[in-house]
């Protein structure tokens, strides 16, 4: 039989002679339970807003991107596409152009980034299933579109009904160098817009997509790509696929996963999550200071079970070990239930959505989004057990063998 167990136990679940340490024994589960609740629960919800945004991105990002590390573009004729499109895993390989440009539609102007991309665009990450208004359409027959993010068009008031003004779009000229005609430096084309698309802010103020072939003429490229985009199929492994791209392009190209291609975003995130956890952790610290109060007084009122406990021949690390271990069943007992609360809290809200966002009809989500993972639960408890043993081993230490052996 583990004695300081059973003793702690007797002494956690008794009757105190004085109520108070009840009172505080109470407190000291219920501190640890609701902060034990809370970091599940904002880990849960930094977890759903993780996935949330992630998807939003990976809408439009591709999973491998190809860029050249020097220059803007480099030419499609040297590239070894056909070696890149026989690894098995990839589905979609595509060449895209990407350039600032100044949009013009009626009196309104305004600066986004125009990318020319092949009229199957959306096989490779779905944005047709963001279209809020249109179609996706970037040809048809001989005859150019514009799919427009959502925030462009609203910028310029753009009208799809409008068949009379049609968005202008203008670009510097490659090799132009007349000061003296402004008009002459730039190349200007027309077209209409087809659907607006709204995937997140970042990427609906920013882009409008236009058929390959149109920035291609609209820049003077001859054969030149600024990026290549590959889809993979299901049950590939990108890593494996990303290190082969990368030894058949050589070290004159970066070959980035999603990962890679919004590297800062998720760092940042990850950053605000730990910090989040990190500030909790004070707050779950700070409500465990009743542990040492509780384990205080309740040294003061059992003095005659320590001196019975020392006459019959138990040891001082013994007798410590009691109270130690009573601190770390109040934490234990603190923790599996807010665990448990939390948890429960988390399920109902991933399953019924009953707490929703204020203002979410502008959002892509009505209600918080929880995502529950099992590994944040270990890393709660095990900081649970890490603040739970600080905070019973700094009054158990105090515990001298004057205190023992005095008499009551």
């Amino acid at each position: 039989m583990n004695t300081p167990f059973y003793i702690a136990k007797r002494y956690l679940f008794s009757k105190k002679t004085h109520h108070i340490i009840n009172i505080i024994s109470g407190i000291s589960v219920a501190g640890f339970t609701v902060g034990t609740m809370a970091l599940i629960i904002v880990m849960s919800v930094f977890n759903g807003f993780e996935d949330v945004v992630m998807k939003l991105f990976n809408t439009f990002n591709p999973e491998i991107q190809i860029t050249p590390k020097e220059g803007k573009t480099f030419l499609t004729t040297t590239f070894p596409q056909e070696a890149i499109k026989k690894i098995p895993g990839v589905y979609y390989f595509s060449y895209s152009i990407e350039e600032n440009a100044l949009v013009k539609f009626k009196d309104n102007q305004f600066i986004a980034t125009i990318k020319g991309v092949p009229k199957d665009y959306n096989q490779l990450n779905g944005i047709d299933s963001m279209i809020v208004q249109g179609d996706f359409i970037l040809e048809k027959d001989s005859v150019n579109f514009a799919v427009v993010g959502q925030g462009v068009a609203y910028s310029l008031g753009l009208d799809m009904n409008d068949y009379f003004n049609p968005l202008e779009i203008y670009v510097p000229r490659r090799e132009s160098k007349n000061l003296l005609n402004p008009l002459e430096s730039f190349n200007n084309e027309v077209v209409y817009p087809s659907g607006f698309f709204s995937v997140q802010q970042e990427f609906d103020m920013k882009y409008i997509l236009l058929p390959f072939r149109f920035v291609e003429k609209l820049l003077n490229y001859k054969q030149e790509a600024t990026s290549v985009e590959i889809g993979l199929a299901e049950n590939t492994k990108p890593e494996q696929i990303q290190k082969q791209i990368q030894a058949i392009v050589g070290e004159d190209y970066y070959v980035k996963n999603r990962f890679q291609q919004q590297e800062l975003l998720y760092k940042i995130m990850k950053s605000e999550k730990w910090a989040i956890i990190l500030i909790l952790s004070f707050v779950l610290l700070i409500a465990t200071f009743n542990i040492i109060g509780t384990l205080t007084m309740l040294v003061l009122e059992k003095q005659k079970d320590i001196s019975i406990l020392w006459s019959m021949g138990a040891s001082a690390r013994l007798i410590r070990s009691i109270f130690f271990t009573e601190g770390m069943l109040i934490t234990l007992i603190g923790a599996l239930m807010g665990l448990f609360l939390g948890g429960l809290i988390c399920w109902l809200q991933q399953t019924y959505g009953f707490i929703t966002m204020p203002e979410s009809g502008s959002f892509v989500v009505t209600a918080y989004p929880i995502k529950i993972k099992i590994m944040d639960f270990v890393y709660v408890l095990f900081i649970d057990l890490i603040i739970g043993f600080a905070t019973s081993w700094y009054p158990v230490r105090q515990i001298s063998k004057n205190t023992i052996t005095q008499k009551t």
